[in-house]
């Protein structure tokens, strides 16, 4: 039987419904934040009508042009990258961009960020007249390549508190998702400070802090020195921050992010206790890997016995493996 009548036959078995909050998602693939385009750029190539959702890249209430070239490099394991949130705006991309995604049946998660809570809080108000247009609306306090030298929003539970309790406040009309770090020493009180401000879920995590050295000219390898490591390689720090918050607020629907490159990735990230699954850094190798990703996961699934994919949310054993 041709590969594609047997995926046809596992995903009519499969039910790969999930929540987030008060959302709905087909299936719980959702093309990271900076990974997929600001628009339909990859979209032309990844149907995005087929995944969960679209986290579009982060956007502030104004034009930042991000941080000097280079801006990335491969690193063991992944990459380092500074971009440094470069972007047109919100304005900018509700007349430009998210039009063509939902002309392309991407149901759009977006995501702000800001250099004070203001700035949180305004660009929340810029995207309220599009609220019907999305389905989410995801809180960037934790690039880690904006903030050089300084002390990022999603380091500090009141600072987290204070943007997200600025986008709530906006009453856009949509869940709210805090995007966390990983860089800190405890992540449940940041976790419980955005839970509290009135976030409705999680993304888990955002890059790694990291650093590449031109041993040749014995300078950082990127412009902005410092950068975010993703890809692989942090796999198993995205797992734990996942399990341990999900164990901690197990109500909570997270986005587990971090990684994931193959279906059966998807599926440790859902048993550690994700809801969804978020793909980034997979999609710059292929552009199609979010689809890919999702015909594993539904692979997996069937030969796992698995009928239900929400059913494997959180069902990690504390028994090791034998």
């Amino acid at each position: 039987m041709p590969r594609s009548s047997r995926r046809r036959r596992a995903r009519a078995t499969v039910d790969l419904r999930v929540r987030i909050g008060s959302v709905e998602l087909p299936n719980p693939i959702v093309a990271a934040s900076g990974t997929f385009g600001h628009g339909d750029e990859v979209a032309n190539l990844c149907d995005p009508s087929l995944l969960g959702a679209v986290t579009a890249k982060s956007q502030a209430a104004f034009v930042w042009e991000g941080n000097p070239a280079p801006r990335l490099s491969g690193a063991p394991g992944g990459m380092l990258n500074a971009v440094g949130l470069q972007g047109q705006g919100v304005e900018h991309w509700l007349a430009a961009d998210l039009p063509a995604l939902r002309a392309r049946g991407a149901r759009v998660i977006a995501s702000v960020w800001g250099h004070t809570v203001e700035d949180f809080a305004l660009a929340a108000k810029m995207l309220a007249p599009a609220a019907t247009e999305l389905v989410a609306l995801e809180v960037n306090v934790s690039c880690p390549n904006l903030h050089q030298g300084e002390q990022m929003f999603a380091h500090d539970a009141g600072a987290t508190a204070a943007a997200v309790g600025a986008v709530v406040g906006a009453e856009v009309g949509v869940p709210v998702l805090a995007k966390l770090s990983p860089n800190v020493t405890d992540l449940v009180p940041i976790v419980r400070a955005a839970i509290d401000a009135g976030a409705d879920g999680l993304t888990l995590v955002n890059t790694v802090r990291g650093l590449l050295v031109d041993a040749s000219t014995r300078r950082p390898t990127l412009g902005a020195g410092g950068g975010g490591l993703s890809g692989p390689a942090i796999k198993p720090v995205a797992l734990r921050a996942v399990h341990e918050v999900a164990r901690a607020l197990p109500d909570v629907p997270i986005i587990g992010t971090g990684g994931v490159s193959t279906g059966e990735d998807a599926a440790e990230m859902l048993i550690a206790g994700a809801t969804a699954v978020g793909v980034g850094t997979a999609t710059f190798l292929d552009p199609r890997a979010c689809l890919r990703i999702l015909d594993e996961l539904v692979d997996w699934c069937a030969r796992h016995d698995v009928s239900r994919v929400a059913d494997l949310t959180a069902s990690l054993t504390d028994a090791p493996s034998m």
